[in-house]
């Protein structure tokens, strides 16, 4: 009688705690991507596993514009050149590099239809130029051409390619960060030349050159951030870098919890 009565009691304190201790499971943030790459799901993976990625570039526009309505956050990837004509620079195209005028096309629907439903969106460095574009702002075609300056942007060895950025304050970025300026890799030969009315700087390399975007006034909005560097290249503490994401993927949590009440 002894021996029976022992072995009722441990089930029982078994299903006790797989049904009432255990902590419910959580809900899959979704999060899409313009293209996608290893480097920008590793990045977000760091400080969010429970996530899902997809890749807008690989559907129809029409078939990502659907997958996006389903998702919690865009993110904007670094890439081919923009092409000039949307900002009207079409006679510069000798100074740019590749395009992919499908890119370009996708981007901007992508960037339409999250502002319209209030998704939060996060850019890096082509990302950053095509938020700009996409609300009525322009770019230096070619910033050795067109841009006087000793900072170096791009080189071949991208990643070696520090240099020093100045956070603005009053701004969003430097309430993540908490640092008045910062050493960031990037990579790229463009950059916003006339900034959108909507926006306002948030960093500037020591050139002047912007460096990092958010709204002016955030009022009715929903959360849109851009930088200029490459965060994902970053370590994984850096305070230009992990904030970011995490400020990034919080947004993204808070949009999935309120859709879903």
């Amino acid at each position: 009688m002894i021996e029976f009565r022992k072995y009722p009691l441990i089930l029982l304190s078994v299903l006790f705690l797989s049904s009432c201790c255990f902590p419910p499971e959580q809900d899959i943030v979704k999060i899409a991507i313009s293209k996608e790459s290893k480097n920008y799901t590793s990045w977000l993976s760091r400080y969010e596993e429970n996530a899902e990625y997809y890749n807008m570039y690989d559907m129809g526009i029409d078939s990502a514009l659907n997958v996006l309505k389903t998702c919690d956050g865009l993110l904007l990837t670094g890439g081919e050149d923009i092409y000039p004509a949307y900002y009207n620079q079409i006679e510069d195209t000798i100074f740019c590099g590749s395009f992919d005028r499908y890119r370009d096309s996708l981007e901007f629907a992508l960037i339409k239809s999250a502002l319209e439903n209030k998704i939060p969106i996060i850019g890096v460095c082509r990302g950053q130029q095509i938020l700009n574009v996409s609300l009525g702002g322009s770019l230096y075609v070619d910033i050795p051409q067109e841009f006087d300056t000793t900072v170096v942007h791009r080189q071949e060895d991208w990643r070696n390619c520090y240099h020093k950025v100045f956070i603005v304050d009053s701004s969003l970025l430097r309430d993540l960060s908490s640092v008045q300026y910062g050493m960031v890799t990037s990579n790229h030969h463009q950059g916003i030349k006339k900034k959108a009315e909507q926006l306002k700087i948030s960093a500037y390399s020591a050139d002047s050159l912007p460096e990092a975007i958010e709204w002016k006034d955030d009022t009715g909005k929903s959360f849109m951030m851009a930088v200029q560097w490459h965060p994902e290249r970053m370590d994984t503490l850096h305070l230009l870098s992990a904030p970011i994401a995490r400020k990034f993927l919080d947004e993204a949590w808070n949009f999935n919890q309120n859709r879903n009440k």
